[in-house]
């Protein structure tokens, strides 16, 4: 009779299911090793394993309530694989890190915990297991699932005990336990397996890698430790945690780096482009999509909304598909940038009060401050827009390179030309000044950023305090996307000016782990100050728009 493993490859090569390169890959490659005279493949654990998942792990979720784990032919092939294989020379477990990505609602979590509960009741004496993520909330899920197997299956502690934080054998001293950034005593686990959810969330730039690196140190005692990590894609920066891992897995499946001891499960797309146009692709990223675990009706939908909806899009390419998303993608469409708008002056608005948002610079970036002025009863947002830019800037090839015409549009007079290299701040406060005087407009308030502002600080203080308002540019994700709704709504009438287009249109929109937006260039030279100040522009407005209404005509 042919093992799981054997079945697997079966299916996938006579078409039963649908994978992507990385998954048949690696399945060949176990399949190969098998026969490999470096390894034992002995499935005794393996299989008495799988039994008890399907005999006494219940589930705890509708529609499943109450029922057995019932694993999939992807599932059964993983865990024989895992706990199958052993080394020749020494008999101890081959595996000891395994990466298996996944898109979301594929039953990950429940698979995971049933092995933990497995470990739980029938596993070897003085085991100690972490359930790790990052996030608080997410490094509960295998643990509450463990916890209610255990419960269902002992009801009345004969075996078994929980508290609030731990899981226990106490008859065979096994302790599961959980950590998370908010765990007080990260060090000092003494674990065999740790369970590593939602990896992509794992960023070392911010120092929120110590969640890994503590269950990987707490098994450095370990004679066959066990590291799983279980994740989807995510939303972060190039050469994060995960990336790593993925780079890393994906050189191991194709032989470029010699790792035994590595089991890499990717369930990934082979792109983007077969998503929109073969549907029988998505099994490639939802191995459990076929068995009626994830619901393809509620697939299709989002799939559709995607379509048109950019945020929707980023969301279900990355969780769903396991297309990473963590590179800046362009922040607006063509359409949303350029569309007719009707022409206004700053004559139109003699005598009204304005909201102003400015982005200082002295030498590299744009000096912007932007105007925004409100109607009753209309939803457009009027904006308009004034650049300063250092005369030594003129000649700069790589901005030229970029799209930038700056003489052409200081003689337009949409930005002012500063003489030398560093843009005198205090022409932004004449400006103001002169508003007031040539038009009757008043300035509410500014929007700023801090940075390289202390000229304009102390000028426009001198002018009128009381005006200006520091604002975080790391903090404006809420703002972002009100910006961008405005613009996709075509609210937003700023004159079509074309140093305003020009750095929308080189804008890119980072989405962090938190799925939090920022906005960052596409290169260094392709300036983005109008896109950015645009964002002040609406975060200023959020802060004083009760204010403001008040002065709308």
């Amino acid at each position: 009779m042919k093992t799981y493993l054997e079945q697997y490859n079966d299916l996938i090569k006579t078409g039963g299911v649908v994978v992507g390169y990385w998954i048949r890959k690696e399945i060949e490659n176990l399949i190969a090793d098998m026969n490999d005279p470096a390894y034992i493949y002995d499935t005794t654990e393996a299989h008495k394993r799988i039994k008890f998942m399907q005999t006494l792990c219940l589930q705890s979720k509708h529609p499943y309530f109450g029922k057995p784990v019932e694993l999939m032919p992807w599932q059964l092939a993983f865990f024989e694989a895992l706990y199958s294989f052993k080394m020749r020379e020494t008999g101890l477990r081959r595996f000891v890190e395994v990466l298996l990505e996944i898109g979301r609602k594929n039953g990950k979590s429940t698979m995971l915990a049933a092995d933990g509960n497995t470990d739980l009741f029938i596993g070897a004496g003085g085991a100690e297991i972490c359930c790790a993520s990052n996030d608080d909330k997410q490094c509960r899920y295998i643990w509450r699932e463990i916890a209610g197997m255990r419960a269902r299956l002992d009801p009345k502690r004969a075996l078994t005990s929980q508290n609030l934080t731990e899981i226990r054998n106490d008859a065979k001293n096994i302790l599961i336990s959980r950590m998370s950034s908010k765990t007080q005593n990260k060090d000092g686990g003494n674990y065999t397996k740790t369970y590593q959810d939602e990896s992509h969330d794992v960023d070392e730039e911010s120092g929120n890698c110590e969640i890994a690196e503590a269950c990987w140190r707490g098994m450095s005692t370990k004679d066959d430790p066990l590291f799983i990590n279980c994740t989807t894609q995510g939303f972060s920066r190039d050469g994060c945690y995960l990336d790593k891992k993925v780079a890393r897995a994906k050189a191991v499946i194709d032989g470029e780096i010699d790792d035994p001891h590595f089991l890499p499960f990717l369930y990934e797309q082979d792109s983007e482009s077969e998503i929109w146009t073969d549907e029988s692709s998505w099994e490639k990223s939802n191995p459990s999509l076929r068995y009626g675990v994830k619901k393809i009706a509620k697939l299709r939908r989002d799939v559709e909304i995607a379509r048109t909806d950019k945020e929707a899009r980023l969301h279900l390419l990355c969780k769903d598909f396991n297309i990473k998303q963590n590179s800046a993608q362009a922040w607006l469409r063509a359409e949303d940038i350029s569309y007719t708008q009707e022409k206004k002056s700053l004559a139109d608005f003699r005598g009204c009060v304005c909201l102003a948002a400015l982005d200082c610079s002295q030498t590299t970036d744009l000096t912007n401050l932007k105007l925004l002025f409100l109607k009753k009863d209309d939803p457009t947002v009027y904006v308009f827009s004034h650049y300063w830019l250092p005369e030594s800037k003129l000649t700069d090839s790589s901005d030229k390179a970029a799209g930038a015409r700056y003489a052409e549009w200081a003689q337009a007079g949409y930005m002012t030309i500063c003489r030398g290299s560093i843009i005198d701040l205090t022409q932004v406060t004449e400006y103001i000044a002169q508003l007031k005087k040539q038009y009757g407009i008043t300035v509410l308030r500014i929007g700023y950023d801090k940075a390289y502002a202390r000229e304009f600080e102390k000028s426009i203080d001198e002018l009128s305090e009381g005006l200006r308002d520091a604002i975080n540019q790391k903090a404006l994700s809420t703002a972002m996307k009100w910006t961008e709704k405005e613009f996709e709504k075509h609210n937003v009438n700023f004159g079509n000016n074309p140093v305003d287009v020009w750095c929308l249109e080189n804008a890119c929109c980072f989405i962090d782990g938190q799925e939090n937006y920022s906005c960052k260039k596409a290169t260094a030279s392709k300036r983005i100050d109008g896109a950015v100040v645009f964002i002040m522009l609406f975060e200023t407005l959020r802060r004083f728009k009760a204010e403001y209404q008040r002065f709308v005509k």
